[in-house]
């Protein structure tokens, strides 16, 4: 062959490795390694033949190794990075090991590909090799992530930022950006993570659209840290169908681990395994046997919650741990170990659980800490077991506050779930009133504590919520004309989880409330009696208290209470804004007769001694937050206020009773309410200088602008209550809906609001009796008493009912006391008053 002919082979070939390594830096290595393949075809490289073009066949083969590598083959990658090595120069020795160091990191010999990265970096800066120096930093950063230590990975990341932004590497900026949300997971700062994750999508898209799966799958793991469970869930989704063929093996099996944690969370033990098993079987495949170790332990947590011989799984779990602590994952040997501690105490063996390390162990991820209080608190006396459990809800709610998003905040992660449910059922088996008191505030609503946070200006935002307005203004319109619009209501949705998105990347930050004592509540409720309801394995019970005593009482089934509430609501919605038969009407009215009566008997008449003729506090639970109190016989005309806890009325009625100087009322009409200017000219003789905002003038911006600051704000219109984003539930004005979302841009809340229409009165209860909705939102940001409907209103009985209790209110009736003289006539007003009373 020429000199000619040689040096054009060179280029050439040069070319295809360049070609190969971009396919499998970019998330292709198949098309990489075909590529590569081809190029040692040019080269006529013989495996055991000394090669014409070591230095370029060098290349080459070390370039392939790390593509067979990623396919799923670690053995196969490893031997051609084996007959790289034989022929590889000196100088480029640092490169061959930064590459192998990758495909043991991605097997999960760690401790081999630190030593190698440990002893390659050097040498690379001493080279002036960039690419390669960015390459071995970031594996040396996933290695430190994979082992819970950040604090090297982030001063690597910095270095490789630097080198990336000045050598113009695109994808290396996308994957610093990837890995700086992984830190920040680890970190438990969730809003800087989804805000890194967010930059590199962006530059995964335009410089490696094959990585978007893997960021996918650590976006779901962030969300799973916060309780999202389903939102982890639906990215899962979206990571699964972008995977193909390239990425099949090692990747895939990381989707279904995490999918199998998704499962767990949400308390689907049984998928969780299968998911865990099949992924631990594509993790051995590939030769990594540390991340199969941490799907054996996602499987052993599914095993611990349906398994029946307890003794024979914490044997099993220990095992793991020894395995764990072996491959050099500490946290997860502990988590192991504090599994096979339960295990022991499920199978009565607490002197064995005792002596389990890591019980006796300090700190670790959130995870680890929480499930050590939980193990802790089963081996401890009362008093002491309490202690243990206080301390975790406490770090519980210190992670919370870093938060800024009332979505994640109101998220309780499933060991925090665990933490309430042991601490109630301790306090309850004290049969102590004041400890159940005392335990069910600690951990209930406990988001309402925070400071709310005003998102900053985002135009991403305000943009997006201004197309959803418009979509929505849309579909309501094709509702009335009975067309569907299924491309419309797939981009609302799709601008729903962007605005989501985008609120749960807030920092938190502000002053945490402390939870109100008794003592200070019942300094506080005056005449007043307080009746905290609480669920405990499905046995519903209540809190009564006064201000000498507080006494408890066991009511029933919990769960039938919820499905006759919800029965009622739907009763009531059936005879509201629509003719019906008279047969049909009858039976409505008689099932609503029997609901109330149901009711009545199972929540209320147990508690008629105990209330007297007093004004109640009602902290609900679970769905009783959606019963309409009023319509019950023992509590029609009585003053009723619904808060979300003891503390939140507490602290409610402090911004009532010292309010802050504010200026006048405001009334708004809706579209499409028959009834809303009838009630606005109402209202308005009752108050004739508050402001009045009706038809085409009723915007959003109108309304926004107007209720910030105001004393008082009355809204007729159609609400929708959203369950499945509760925080996209609307009032409908002039040009589209008010979101619960809007409600952050409000500088000052106003102190009293009155929304007469439909059912804005309802909220999705999360654990720990968190509340989503409308209403939470407006009490959520400081507003202090809000009266709204948890049923749709009938039009022929709001107008009277809401011009008599603006006269209640206006001759200074406060709002529980004007609502319950004005609906007392009235056995169908499905009005509320939350808040302060």
């Amino acid at each position: 062959m020429s000199a000619v002919q040689d040096a054009g082979l060179e280029d050439r070939v040069r070319l295809m490795r360049q070609e190969g390594s971009l396919l499998t830096n970019s998330g292709r290595p198949a098309a990489g390694a075909r590529r590569l393949r081809a190029a040692l075809r040019l080269l006529r490289w013989s495996p055991g033949v000394a090669p014409a073009h070591p230095v370029l066949t060098s290349h080459v083969l070390i370039s392939l190794g790390l593509a067979e590598a990623e396919l799923g083959d670690t053995a196969r990658g490893l031997a051609t990075l084996d007959a790289a090595e034989v022929i590889v120069s000196g100088r480029d020795r640092p490169i061959l090991w930064q590459q192998r160091a990758l495909v043991l990191h991605r097997a999960g010999r760690v401790n081999e590909a630190m030593r190698l990265l440990d002893a390659a970096v050097p040498l690379l800066v001493r080279d002036g090799d960039p690419f390669t120096l960015t390459s071995a930093l970031l594996t040396r950063v996933a290695i430190g992530i994979g082992v819970g230590r950040t604090r090297r990975a982030r001063e690597d990341l910095r270095l490789c930022k630097e080198i990336a932004a000045r050598e113009g590497f695109a994808l290396t900026e996308a994957k610093v950006a990837h890995d700086v949300g992984c830190c920040a997971v680890l970190d438990g700062d969730i809003p800087a993570a989804l805000r890194a994750f967010e930059e590199a999508a962006e530059r995964y898209a335009e410089h490696g659209a094959g990585y978007l799966p893997v960021l996918a799958m650590d976006k779901a793991r962030a969300l799973l840290s916060t309780g999202l469970a389903g939102e982890a869930a639906r990215e899962l989704d979206s990571a699964f169908a972008l995977f193909t063929a390239d990425r099949f093996s090692v990747d895939y099996a990381w989707a279904e681990l995490t999918r199998a944690q998704a499962a767990l969370a949400v308390g689907d033990a049984a998928t969780a395994r299968d998911w865990a098993v099949r992924a631990g079987r594509r993790f051995r495949r590939h030769g990594d046997h540390a991340w199969a170790a941490v799907a054996d332990l996602t499987a052993m947590r599914a095993l611990l919650v349906t398994n029946r011989s307890p003794a024979a799984v914490s044997v099993r779990c220990g095992r793991l741990a020894g395995r764990l602590r072996a491959l050099g994952l500490a946290n997860d040997a502990d988590l192991a170990d504090l599994l096979a501690a339960r295990a022991l105490l499920d199978a009565g063996r607490p002197e064995q659980a005792r002596q389990v390390r890591a019980v006796r162990g300090r700190g670790g991820p959130l995870e680890v800490r929480l499930l050590r209080r939980l193990v802790r608190a089963r081996l401890g006396d009362g008093g002491r077991a309490l202690r243990e459990l206080r301390t975790g809800l406490d770090l519980l709610h210190a992670q919370r506050s870093r938060w800024g998003s009332t979505e994640l905040r109101a998220a309780l992660f499933t060991t925090g779930a665990e933490l309430a449910r042991q601490g109630l059922g301790l306090a309850l088996a004290g049969g102590s009133p004041r400890l159940v008191f005392a335990w069910t505030e600690r951990h209930r609503a406990q988001s309402f504590r925070l400071a709310p946070v005003r998102p900053p200006a985002d135009q991403v935002v305000r943009d997006a919520l201004a197309e959803l307005r418009q979509l929505n203004h849309n579909l309501r319109e094709a509702e009335l004309r009975n067309r569907s619009d299924p491309a419309t209501r797939a981009r609302c949705a799709s601008l729903e989880r962007l605005v989501r998105q985008r609120t749960w990347q807030l920092e938190g930050g502000g002053p945490r409330r402390e939870v109100v004592s008794l003592a200070a509540v019942q300094a506080q409720l005056a005449d007043r009696v307080m009746v905290s309801f609480f669920d405990h394995d499905d046995r519903l019970a209540a809190l009564v208290v006064d201000g000498r005593r507080i006494r408890m009482v066991e009511l029933g089934s919990t769960s039938v209470v919820v499905e006759t509430v919800t029965r009622l609501l739907h009763d009531l919605d059936a005879l509201c804004g629509r003719r019906v038969p008279a047969r049909l009407e009858e039976a409505v009215i008689r099932s609503i007769n029997h609901h109330v009566g149901l009711l009545s008997s199972g929540v209320a008449a147990p508690l008629r001694d105990l209330l007297g003729d007093a004004d109640v506090v009602v902290v609900p639970t679970n769905q009783l937050s959606a019963l309409p109190w009023g319509l019950l016989p023992e509590f029609r005309g009585r003053p009723v206020t619904v808060a979300l806890s003891a503390s939140t009325w507490s602290f409610a009625r402090q911004t009532a009773t010292n309010p802050a100087p504010r200026r006048g009322g405001l009334l708004v009409g809706g579209p499409r309410l028959p009834h809303a200017e009838k009630e606005v000219i109402g209202i308005s003789a009752v108050h004739p200088r508050a402001r009045c905002v009706t038809g085409p003038a009723a915007t959003v911006e109108a309304v926004l602008e107007a209720l910030d600051g105001i004393d008082f704000a009355h809204l007729v219109a159609h609400g929708h209550h959203e369950p499945d984003n509760v925080l996209f539930s609307c009032l409908d004005l002039a040009d589209g809906p008010l979101m619960a979302y809007d409600l952050a841009r409000l500088e000052r809340a106003p102190r009293h609001v009155v929304l007469s229409a439909c059912d804005v009165g309802q909220a999705n209860v999360r654990a720990g009796d968190e509340a989503l909705g409308f209403t939470a939102a407006l009490l959520h940001s400081g507003t202090s008493s809000v009266i709204a409907s948890v049923a749709r209103v009938p039009d022929d009985l709001a107008v009277e009912v809401m011009s008599s209790y603006h006269r209640a209110l206006a001759a200074g009736a406060e709002p529980a006391r004007a609502l319950a003289d004005a609906a007392a006539a009235e056995s169908r007003i499905p009005l509320v008053c939350f808040g302060a009373g």
